[in-house]
């Protein structure tokens, strides 16, 4: 982790831009499968050897933002209490179809009806402790779809996806989870309510493992000149550092194949035939391409000749993007073998749907190589990308090298590749410095694939009205 002196040079500076080559597109960077390869690569998951899988789930902090339409609604409410919400406000949207979303209980909010007295009562009941107290509750416990016969959370959703694909050979499936340390009491609970239960109906057996983001990641707060933000009682503000800081427990990891996928992109189980199809196939294409890579390393130790050299240099640029550049005094093959004896990810890609934020692009390095990166709008001069596809953070990663050894992802980390945010602390505007994104720049050394996977894979819940989505409705009924 960087000093605190060295933290507000950051501040003073700022992140350099990165060269952008060109956005990963299906011509060149993203792999469009036809159907006969989705049923070639999927089987290729399904037969091949691989030490330990686990699926990692980020699913730290509250769900406070997921809220900020309803707090700002109700906010309103409390300023003229007898002004009802105009019918286009999120949060009279929510009143209105309230008997729509999962958490939905007659005994705790009553019959929802249009007037200012029940929108703020709604409100109040769903965010603070009168009710359900969900604006200060973590994404992961919060009831996301209503079945016939059961309501689920999102973390009862990922057990079910995880049992579908993630299983080992002695029919278990694993599961790291990142929370906070004040939300675990709330973890236990929730997966305690359906773990027997599932592992009954579906013939699984769940390992769980909570992890927390290291307090010794927090990054220093300053104020709108670079000095230290200090708190009303005098003290240094010291702020989470963004998703980048879990590479830490990514780090610790044991098992070889990862599954990575945010806690709030998940769907009802009618759609999981598709969604556990292309996380085979993401997963295939991983063991496919680590054991391409460990045939050509170990090919290397046996003494490669000039035709080999060349054969490896071009799967580095056509497959990978990687154009390779030897240091001075560095032998091609010493070259080709530092770019190859990397991590491994592979990375979903949705067609662009308008969607804010970054994506996949080819980006050149200060010593003129090129290589596949995710970046956020923040990386991006505009703040737009212009490519055809975007990021929804579907990921499948190798982290044992040829030798069977485990990386250590921490010295595949780009520390130019941080970002400088604006946030506010009691009322105070502030700037705060986020580590390298998780799947960005803490992943900028990595061998990367991008493979284009349906639309129907991605359905994140950003704002609680996100859970009325065809993706999130009509659940049906689950038999078993």
């Amino acid at each position: 982790m960087l000093s605190k002196e060295e933290q507000i040079r950051r501040f003073e500076t700022g992140f350099p831009w990165l060269d952008i080559v060109s956005p990963a597109t299906p011509e060149k960077g993203i792999c469009v499968l036809s159907g006969r390869q989705v049923e070639e690569v999927a089987a290729y998951y399904d037969k091949a050897s691989v030490k330990g899988k686990c699926k990692f789930v980020p699913a730290s902090g509250a769900a406070s933002r997921m809220f900020k339409d309803m707090f700002a609604g109700l906010s309103a409410l409390e300023a003229e209490p007898s002004k009802a919400l105009p019918e286009d406000a999120p949060a009279a949207r929510l009143v209105r179809e309230l008997k729509s979303f999962a958490f939905y209980d007659e005994s705790v909010f009553g019959e929802p009806s249009a007037d200012a007295a029940t929108q703020r009562s709604v409100l109040s009941k769903l965010l603070t402790a009168e009710g359900l107290g969900y604006g200060s509750k973590p994404k992961g416990v919060l009831k996301f779809h209503r079945y016939a016969d059961e309501v689920r959370t999102a973390i009862a959703e990922h057990l079910v996806e995880a049992q579908e694909y993630m299983r080992d050979a002695g029919g278990c499936a694993t599961l790291t989870i990142t929370i906070s340390p004040e939300h675990r009491t709330l973890f236990d609970e929730a997966i305690a309510a359906v773990k027997a239960e599932y592992e009954r109906r579906y013939g699984v057996r769940f390992k769980i493992r909570f992890t927390c983001q290291d307090k010794a990641t927090d990054t220093l707060a300053v104020d709108e000149r670079n000095r230290p933000f200090l708190k009303s009682d005098g003290t240094e503000l010291y702020r989470p550092a963004g998703h980048g800081a879990l590479i830490y427990n990514l780090n610790e990891i044991e098992e070889e194949l990862v599954s990575i996928k945010n806690i709030d992109n998940v769907s009802c189980e009618r759609l999981l035939p598709v969604t556990a199809l292309w996380k085979k196939v993401l997963m295939g294409k991983c063991l496919e391409l680590r054991d391409r890579i460990f045939a050509y390393l170990r090919a290397l130790d046996a003494g490669a000749g000039e035709a080999l050299c060349a054969e490896i240099r071009a799967f580095l640029s056509s497959e990978l993007c990687v154009e390779v550049v030897p240091a001075a005094g560095e032998s091609l093959s010493d070259a080709l073998r530092r770019k190859l004896d990397r991590p491994i990810r592979v990375c979903g890609m949705v067609r662009n749907q308008g969607e804010p934020g970054g994506g996949p692009f080819i980006i050149r390095a200060a010593d003129g190589s090129t290589s596949l990166q995710i970046l956020e709008s923040v990386q991006i001069k505009g703040g737009a990308c212009a490519g055809t596809h975007f990021n929804p953070v579907d990921l499948v990663c190798c982290l044992r090298n040829y030798k069977g050894e485990k990386f250590d992802l921490l010295r595949y980390v780009d520390p130019d590749t941080g970002f400088i945010s604006s946030k506010s602390y009691e009322g105070r505007p502030l700037k705060a410095l986020e580590l390298p994104g998780l799947w960005n720049g803490a992943m900028s050394d990595w061998n990367t694939l991008f493979v284009e996977v349906p639309l129907d894979t991605f359905n994140p819940v950003k704002t609680v009205l996100d859970l009325l989505r065809p993706a999130h409705q009509q659940a049906g009924k689950i038999n078993g």
